[in-house]
């Protein structure tokens, strides 16, 4: 019971959670781990697996290892050219990833913090972008570069990847809900600038949304295929991800065990980036939950 004005009101009790809605719940989580670590549980298995079975038995349980010399085979195909491709996409997708975030924070935060003319309907442009698939921008992008001489060059695909405009969106609702006004501006009573503010103050309060944006853009630069196919035709420029569909595609030059063998190294840095930064990630994944 609780007494509001003098009158008694009886508190209805919590309601707990039914085992039946918990076991549904539980079930359907189960079988979307299921579905989404399948393939990459075939993977493991079939990298390592002596070269040549790749394809052999049913691909759930080990039969043999064969992971070390299956990686020497990869090592040394083609002269060793998919760490070369594995090195373009670390470089790709680390500078991309680590421009696009600062960009990104720079004009979330200038959107959720100052008031200027326009600001309504420039996020307004930048949310109809988010709606707008890349792969629209593929041809325009491939036009655009070959009229200024940059085909065949890496910053055809350094310069799209550093525009994000939903990592803009994510900044600029993190800066709205993480940062609060008061302390900006005890900030500027202070005497601080207003890039000193945002380098020492807004930034540190956005790191884990920041690092939640960096996450999406590597993963979103890494796994970038059409674009670093259009403007990239040789081969020691392009990214891991077009050498193996181009090995994919020469089943005579390469044996096809060699694309599962890379296709699982490949992943390495992504599940490597995941496990090292989940800490900031599920914080920034929750940022502006509770007021």
């Amino acid at each position: 019971m609780s007494t509001v004005s003098g009158k008694r009101v009886a508190l209805r009790p919590r309601r707990e959670t039914a085992p039946l809605s918990r076991g549904a719940v539980l079930g359907l989580l189960g079988l979307s781990a299921l579905y989404f670590l399948f393939p990459l549980w075939w993977l493991v298995v079939s990298a390592s697996k002596p070269f040549g079975e790749q394809f052999s038995g049913t691909g759930l349980w080990f039969d043999g290892f064969g992971l070390f010399d299956n990686i020497a085979r990869l090592s040394s195909q083609d002269g060793g050219i998919f760490w070369r491709w594995m090195l373009n996409s670390v470089l790709y997708c680390g500078v991309g990833a680590l421009v696009g975030t600062a960009l990104s924070a720079l004009t979330g935060y200038a959107l959720a913090k100052y008031d200027f003319p326009g600001r309504g309907a420039l996020f307004g442009t930048i949310l109809a972008a988010v709606l707008v698939p890349k792969v629209l921008f593929t041809l325009p992008l491939y036009l655009m570069f070959s009229g200024v001489h940059l085909i065949d060059n890496p910053l055809a695909v350094l310069l799209p990847s550093v525009v994000s405009p939903f990592g803009v969106y994510l900044a600029r609702v993190f800066a709205a809900q993480t940062v609060p006004d008061e302390v900006l501006e005890s900030g500027r009573l202070d005497g601080a600038g207003e890039f000193r503010i945002f380098r020492s103050i807004g930034l540190r309060m956005m790191l884990p949304a920041l690092v939640t944006i960096f996450l999406f853009q590597l993963v979103e630069i890494w796994n970038n295929y059409l674009l670093p196919s259009m403007v990239l035709g040789d081969d020691r420029l392009q990214p891991v991800t077009v050498g193996l569909v181009g090995w994919n595609a020469s089943h005579v030059a390469v044996p096809p065990p060699l694309v599962v063998i890379g296709s699982l190294v490949s992943v390495i840095p992504l599940v490597i980036a995941f496990l090292a930064l989940q800490r900031f990630w599920r914080a920034g994944m929750t940022a502006g939950a509770l007021k």
